[in-house]
């Protein structure tokens, strides 16, 4: 399954407003969340590289003094992208990430982590 199949509701300014965290990771799962998880579902060898980089995710914010929540994860993943950004790297738009495993196992970093912040968030319940 892609993230092109999914249908997104239009996002009211209330509650970006009430939680840009939230809305924040949202964003991250449709651009490469959704494609980057459901490809290491089904490839254990992808799968242990985003676990890796969840593990490199979680020991960058407590050496930032950041709580792994909603708000430490968006400003990582904030910060990533922009990095991205800058280098001319940007994140796909939603339903423009990879989509098999192969892809996916020599994806850039920055989509690696990305995808590994999406996996924390949807585990911790913040998505």
């Amino acid at each position: 399954m892609t993230n092109e199949f999914l249908a997104f509701a239009p996002i009211s300014t209330a509650s970006v407003a009430a939680d840009p965290a939230r809305a924040l990771l949202d964003e991250m799962m449709a651009r490469v969340g959704v494609d980057g998880l459901a490809a290491a579902l089904g490839d254990a060898g992808l799968l242990a590289q985003v676990d890796q980089h969840a593990a490199a995710v979680r020991e960058a914010l407590r050496h930032a003094g950041r709580e792994v929540d909603a708000d430490g994860l968006a400003a990582y993943a904030k910060s990533i992208a922009a990095a991205a950004e800058r280098m001319g790297r940007p994140v796909p738009q939603p339903g423009h990430a990879y989509i098999s495993g192969s892809a996916w196992l020599s994806a850039e970093w920055h989509l690696m982590r990305l995808v590994a912040v999406c996996m924390i968030a949807e585990s911790a319940g913040l998505l």
